[in-house]
């Protein structure tokens, strides 16, 4: 998690920090919102297009119901109020990515307004940040910069992009630091996956963030001026964005400057914001209804069809882990990030019988080793039920926690189950009272000097002797016979 960059004379402690964001997010249709080319990232530049995404005179627009469908379970899984009529408006500007020169999107009469998202508050507590809107819109092509022969003279536009489904969540200013920020955006991005709305994926642009910040004295309840920011391609650096931006205000504040209402581009290299232009207000867009859709409507019968389709929501799985496996909240917390986790993890403790166990083993291991892999947790090499197998060996006494760790590392690289690694290298648990004994005394007999201090009082020490005897025994030794024989011998 980012730190906040202090402004000068720590000025950031007098002034609190009003964040929203509005987060767009690319529907996993199959086909484009008003057409019916390919919803695909990475094809051929130019290859998913036709006249109604090219913006070409005469072609017509038809709704896509499967991205209204994907629309409502984001709405729904947030607990927005879905509107029974919505209007889709066109806002008109020009850029080059923009064929028609404005876009379909909803303004006055969005999808669903008014729901939340729940954030950590400290000690296992939640509080709600409030949703002011989600409306539908279509995306922009995509301007390419470089990676063509004539880049340094030019910029290309792929329309491929042009026309792909979209949801706008924008959250009220709820949010007051960079940390609040992560939160929201961790929260909202388990709630698009669980539902099935979008593959959240930052760096193929299925998920941009936008953040408007101010700042404003503490204790004051007017809103400041706010900034802008766009540019912000990873949670990381919508944080980082967020602490630079304070800063700034609170600084510019102090000094007697006023804020501009802009919009600011992140530098990423450089760790700060700069201006791109002044903010548009909703009026320099000329909003109007587009002539060419018919309002959106959805019945009652097409809302309880999507109610009914949701599967269970993070905050729920998050509360009913805790309740079901007693694992701590931070660890539900973690184990329902992503879909995909929490059902590796609820085999995982379903077959293993020791849930906490499973909850360290997953948080700790496997999803480090999928990290550094880069791979998704599906492509795992150690399945759910290997690894409880893994875990039973364990509880049953027949290998240590020290030689678990060996022989999972073994099962991720070769994909064996535990007790043929165990069997093949000899790493069961060595409970032979006379074995232990023999090392117990050898380390002992060349430890005078801490074998004193221990005798001395300073029993703490007897956690050094157990490391050397497991060292000693290769990790094989059973712990608690080497703690009770170590302390038969050092108060003999």
């Amino acid at each position: 998690m980012a730190t906040a960059t202090k402004a000068p004379g720590d000025v950031s402690t007098r002034y609190e920090a009003v964040i929203g964001l509005e987060v767009h997010a690319q529907l996993r249709t199959a086909t484009k919102i008003f057409c019916s080319c390919r919803n695909r990232f990475g094809d051929a530049p130019n290859t998913n297009v036709c006249p109604v995404c090219l913006g070409l005179p005469g072609a017509l627009p038809v709704l896509t119901r499967q991205a209204v469908s994907l629309a409502l379970r984001a709405s729904l899984a947030t607990q927005c109020t879905v509107h029974e009529t919505s209007i889709f408006a066109r806002k008109n500007y020009f850029y080059p990515d923009l064929p028609k020169g404005y876009q379909v999107s909803q303004y006055e009469r969005p999808l669903a307004t008014n729901g939340h998202l729940e954030i950590p508050a400290g000690a296992g507590a939640f509080r709600r940040v409030r949703i002011h809107r989600i409306h539908m819109e279509e995306d922009a092509g995509k301007l390419l910069h470089e990676g063509l022969p004539w880049s340094a003279e030019k910029s290309s536009i792929d329309f491929n992009r042009s026309g792909v489904p979209l949801i706008e969540i924008v959250s009220a200013p709820d949010l007051h630091s960079a940390e609040e920020a992560h939160d929201y955006l961790t929260a909202l991005k388990a709630v698009l996956l669980y539902g099935g709305v979008s593959d959240c994926n930052m760096e193929e642009g299925s998920l941009r963030c936008d953040a408007n910040v101010s700042v404003r004295p503490r204790g004051a309840e007017a809103l400041g001026t706010r900034a802008e920011i766009k540019n912000l391609n990873s949670f990381r650096n919508v944080a980082r964005a967020i602490d630079h931006e304070i800063a700034r205000q609170s600084a510019l504040v102090s000094a007697g400057g006023r804020v501009a209402q802009e919009t600011r581009l992140w530098n990423a290299d450089r760790g700060e914001t700069f201006s791109m232009r002044s903010k548009e207000d909703a009026h320099d867009y000329r909003y109007f209804p587009e002539p060419d859709l018919p309002p959106l409507v959805v019945d009652d019968e097409w809302l309880r069809e999507v109610r009914t389709s949701l599967p269970e929501l993070p905050a729920d799985k998050r509360k009913r882990f805790v309740a079901a496996y007693k694992v701590p909240e931070y660890d539900a917390g973690v184990l329902t990030l992503a879909p995909e986790v929490s059902d590796y993890f609820e085999a995982v403790a379903r077959e293993s019988g020791n849930a906490k166990a499973a909850s360290n083993w997953v948080m700790t291991e496997v999803l480090r080793k999928v990290k550094d892999d880069d791979r998704p947790l599906s492509a795992s090499p150690v399945p759910p039920a290997r690894l409880a197998e893994l875990i039973q060996l364990v509880d049953g006494g027949a290998i240590t926690g020290t030689s678990a760790k060996v022989v999972f590392e073994r099962m991720w690289t070769g994909g064996e189950d535990a007790r043929t690694i165990v069997e093949r290298e000899g790493l069961a648990q060595v409970s032979d009272e006379s074995a232990i004994a023999s090392a117990v005394a050898e380390v002992i007999a060349a430890s005078p000097e801490q074998v004193a201090t221990y005798r001395n009082g300073k029993t703490s020490t007897l956690g050094w002797f157990v490391g050397q005897v497991m060292r000693k025994t290769g990790g094989k030794a059973n712990p608690q016979l080497v703690k009770a024989l170590l302390e038969k011998a050092l108060e003999g």
